[in-house]
């Protein structure tokens, strides 16, 4: 990394904090004084995201957008090579989207309750009745036209090539019964791989499959659409 990107990776490193706490309070004004909730605070994250990624002196580009529907909603099923993932689908994406959060986060001040009311969707992480009941909610509010993304792999690949697609992650899309769109995301490794703190300049490409209707599959079988949604995804690859 050159002086330069390591000063410029410095500064957006100390950005995103700020950028955080200042999104959620512009949040907290515009639900208090204007009733503004779910959709009508998306922007804000949308323009964290973009503004993150120029500083880092990321450019993205979106393929396949046109096989969609931006009406209805989807389960987005994404590679996850980097943290740097979040900002550049918040930023780029172009759908109107929610994201899945541990429900930890929602007790955290002003930042934790922007997210509730900018929709995100809290999971329980653990196991048993109330995990069970967090996808249930979860997956109501998705068949109830809520777009959201999941990262099948279920944590970053350590050297940017796919992992396998854990069968765990198709209970929400089974349970929804919403098409899921694989979407393979490339380059944000190179940009922030696992492990590093300072973003590097670099180019993304997003590309978007065709849906895969989860209503014909069953809960038994969802190890066979995790095994077809990975396919999918390296494919477009």
């Amino acid at each position: 990394m050159t002086a330069i990107n390591f000063i410029r990776g410095l500064l957006v490193l100390a950005l995103i904090p700020l950028l955080i706490g200042l999104v959620s309070f512009i949040a907290l004004l515009l639900a208090m004084f204007r009733g503004a909730r779910g959709a009508d605070l998306q922007f804000l994250p949308r323009w964290s995201g973009r503004t993150i990624c120029r500083a880092s002196g990321v450019e993205v580009e979106i393929i396949g957008g046109e096989n969609l529907d931006p009406a209805r909603p989807y389960i987005f099923a994404a590679n996850h090579q980097s943290q740097f993932d979040i900002f550049v689908l918040q930023g780029y994406l172009g759908f109107d989207f929610r994201w899945m959060a541990k429900k930890e986060l929602f007790s955290i001040p002003l930042f934790g309750w922007a997210m509730r009311r900018a929709g995100y969707i809290p999971v329980d992480r653990g196991h048993g009745r109330r995990a069970l009941e967090s996808i249930n909610e979860a997956a109501r509010e998705i068949a109830a036209g809520t777009s959201v993304i999941i990262f099948p792999e279920g944590t970053r690949s350590p050297d940017g090539r796919v992992q396998p697609f854990k069968s765990g992650a198709m209970v929400l899309a089974v349970k929804s019964a919403v098409e899921i769109v694989p979407m393979a995301i490339a380059g944000t490794h190179e940009i922030l791989p696992k492990g590093k703190l300072l973003p590097r300049p670099g180019r993304v490409t997003i590309r978007l499959g065709q849906p895969i209707r989860a209503a014909d599959y069953t809960l038994k079988q969802k190890q066979q659409l995790a095994e077809l949604l990975e396919s999918r995804v390296r494919s477009l690859l």
